[in-house]
């Protein structure tokens, strides 16, 4: 067995089996000339009972993360999620710690996808993009808010937790997963979120979708760990709001 015993994984072992449906097909659709996955006899025997096979899953995200001629070295083993993480975040430029909690590594990537293109909305877009979030009183006289204000309103809902950080990540990632592949992701049953979703299409949407002219997704690797690390996101606070 290759994979490698990691904290910030086991999570997975928890989230419903029908979350890891785009964990799962991502791998397949994405990496299909490099993905093991679907060879594995416990996939072929319990497709699509994710659970059965979930340290398969897991395994698959460590190697994909490696690099393959590394892996030789490591007797085909991956590398751990962090360090995948933080790849990604030097892909990205992100701003964070490589000592902090990954959550933290996780929302610090999504605070830079957001901040990159507040800059681009101008005053109105702004309030619409924070009224949309629900992190302003919509009753409230308009305030010219400036990108410094407003990110500094987001990163503050988000590092508090709660159901607002749920909302803003949820939001974010889903609009990034249809912009990158054509459709939303799944959310969980919950007539209100699912409804908050759906309308998500305002200036949030154009900022979110913006950030992606400027990043090269040529490369096989980052076309599948730049998403894998965005739905690792949602999929860890998803479980913590149902715990």
């Amino acid at each position: 067995m290759a994979y490698r015993y990691d904290h910030d994984l086991e999570f997975l072992r928890s989230v419903p089996n029908e979350s890891l449906n785009d964990l799962v097909d991502l791998f397949k659709k994405e990496a299909s000339l490099t993905e093991g996955l679907s060879m594995n006899d416990e996939y072929k025997r319990y497709y699509p009972n994710h659970h059965m096979y979930i340290e398969r899953i897991m395994e698959e995200i460590q190697l994909f993360g490696g690099n393959s001629f590394a892996n030789l070295f490591r007797r085909n083993q991956g590398v751990l999620y962090r360090e995948i993480l933080c790849d990604v975040c030097d892909k990205m430029k992100v701003n964070y710690s490589s000592n902090v909690d990954v959550k933290q590594i996780e929302q610090d990537l999504l605070i830079k996808i957001l901040n990159d293109h507040l800059k681009t909305l101008n005053a109105r877009e702004l309030e619409e993009f924070l009224k949309e979030l629900d992190l302003v009183d919509k009753t409230k006289t308009a305030i010219s808010y400036t990108p410094q204000t407003a990110s500094a309103i987001v990163q503050a809902a988000i590092k508090a937790g709660g159901f607002k950080s749920y909302i803003i990540i949820l939001k974010t990632v889903n609009m990034i997963w249809k912009f990158l592949f054509g459709k939303g992701l799944p959310i969980l049953a919950n007539a209100t979120i699912a409804r908050i979703i759906g309308i998500y299409t305002g200036p949030v949407g154009w900022a979110i979708t913006g950030a992606w002219t400027a990043v090269d997704l040529a490369s096989p690797a980052y076309r599948v760990t730049i998403p894998m690390c965005l739905l690792m996101a949602k999929l860890r606070i998803e479980s913590q709001q149902n715990n």
